[in-house]
């Protein structure tokens, strides 16, 4: 079967993360870019030897070429939903980078738009993808550490009181909680759902706590979360703060230490009593590769979602629903939401929102 032909929305450097893993694909390759202006588009283009006439100047032009199959969104999260409706609408499956969007209400958007037209869609998590990642949740389900009580995740790097990045402007939906945070969410959820043999869980109870700066985003945060079962999660983030970015989970019987969880390499090291050892499924393949035929794996069987432990359409609703709760009681709020009417807790919810369109 061809190759899916991908296009690019947007140039900057987690693209080129994603061209690495389409060189490596069995399932996609690269056919096109596009950018806020001709220039920037054609400077991408060079570095991989692209024709002129699959640089376009406009988001808008590309998604009109009826040659390409699929799409990765790279913009900043505030573009998110709309390009990711344009996209639907043009036909293109997506896939578009975490978190999926600025807010539940955005997600809900963003699901309606790609089921109206069969397009696939999948928040761009490149870890959830990951072979080894399916390992290590899988030992998780089979309670070899017994049953999970406290959970532990980290994800900080320090700008070192940079408040010029993008990554810091509110209005592009910056922040740690956003920008890192959302990895720790995504795998408290995912482990104390598989640790109850599911795919994900919602948090019953939450508080959450941070420092907001000069530009109305949090710059470091942290968060306790309760799940079903009493199973407790500490979670922190930040981008002015450096963290071991580690996953450390603890159980009846024993614990795991996840030593690289977000830029997998499929180790886990277990502790049971007095033995230790330690668990590794490494892939061939890089990181990004795994995302990009995830996607081509699942349009050629005609679905419109991931895969599990990949982000399916249920679980990117709750975990954005989770990332709104946090950065309320943070009290992060960006240009033109109403956060202050959002509920302060909302309990196990997303089934009837979140149906999969593949069961």
């Amino acid at each position: 079967m061809n190759k899916l032909k991908w296009g690019i929305i947007g140039s900057g450097g987690i693209t080129h993360a994603l061209v690495k893993g389409l060189a490596e694909s069995e399932t996609g390759e690269l056919n096109a870019v596009s950018s806020r202006t001709q220039e920037s588009s054609d400077q991408w283009g060079e570095k991989y030897n692209l024709p002129k006439g699959k640089c376009y100047p406009s988001y808008a032009a590309m998604l009109a070429d009826e040659e390409i199959d699929a799409v990765y969104v790279a913009l900043m999260n505030d573009r998110h939903c709309e390009l990711t409706v344009q996209a639907a609408e043009a036909g293109k499956h997506i896939l578009c980078e975490k978190p999926l969007a600025m807010n539940h209400g955005e997600v809900m958007v963003m699901l309606e738009a790609c089921r109206a037209n069969k397009v696939f869609l999948m928040e761009a998590f490149m870890w959830r993808c990951h072979p080894g990642t399916a390992e290590w949740l899988k030992l998780i389900r089979e309670a070899v550490i017994g049953d999970v009580r406290l959970i532990e995740a980290q994800f900080g790097f320090n700008m070192n009181g940079n408040p010029t990045g993008t990554r810091m402007i509110n209005k592009l939906g910056g922040g740690g909680i956003m920008d890192v945070g959302c990895y720790t969410v995504s795998a408290a959820r995912a482990i104390a759902g598989n640790a109850q043999g599911k795919d994900f869980a919602e948090p019953i109870d939450m508080q959450g706590y941070g420092h907001i700066g000069e530009t109305g985003v949090d710059e470091w945060a942290a968060a306790t979360m309760r799940f079903p079962g009493d199973i407790l999660a500490n979670l922190s983030c930040g981008l002015q703060v450096s963290q071991h970015n580690q996953i450390r989970i603890y159980g009846s019987k024993g614990h795991m230490i996840i030593p690289s969880p977000w830029f997998a390499d499929g180790k886990a090291i277990i502790q049971v009593g007095d033995e230790q050892r330690e668990v590794a499924h490494s892939s061939p393949k890089s990181l990004y590769t795994h995302e990009v035929d995830m996607l081509g794996r699942c349009v050629r069987e005609g679905r419109l979602e991931a895969y599990t432990p990949a982000m399916t359409w249920a679980d990117s609703l709750g975990q954005q629903l989770t990332l709104d709760r946090w950065r309320k009681a943070v009290g992060v709020v960006f240009e033109g939401e109403t956060l202050d009417k959002r509920p302060n807790s909302h309990p196990a919810q997303g089934s009837s929102n979140a149906a999969s369109v593949n069961s």
